[in-house]
């Protein structure tokens, strides 16, 4: 289980750097363009996402990497599962549509996932 729990902290770690650092460096008509949401919302809330998203993919693999606080890894992924579900929400609100919602809902399912497990029965 626990190599399980490693596979997804990478894999979320991936997917919220490069969602991350999308929202931090490309021009806001290109991030208008592949997701309309951005058009809601000032340029600096997108960038604080996009931080927010950056921080979190670090704070899943560093501290246990590092040994320095390893639980902050379960408080990182638990921080992302929260950002993900008002991702949702805003999605579903926008009007967009269940598609539209179903990536962040499955990024908050499983870094809820990592987050309870590391947590609970399988800490570092």
């Amino acid at each position: 289980m626990n190599i399980l729990l490693w596979i997804l902290a990478f894999m979320l770690a991936a997917v919220f750097v490069a969602s991350g650092a999308a929202k931090l460096l490309a021009p806001r008509e290109q991030q208008i363009e592949r997701t309309p949401y951005v058009e809601d919302f000032p340029q600096q809330i997108i960038w604080g996402i996009g931080a927010l998203e950056i921080l979190g993919a670090l704070g899943l693999l560093l501290p246990p990497l590092l040994g320095i606080a390893p639980p902050l890894a379960s408080v990182a992924a638990a921080g992302l599962a929260i950002t993900m579900v008002f991702a949702a929400l805003i999605h579903l609100r926008r009007g967009d549509g269940v598609k539209a919602a179903l990536p962040s809902m499955i990024l908050a399912i499983l870094s809820v996932f990592v987050a309870w497990s590391r947590f609970g029965p399988y800490p570092f």
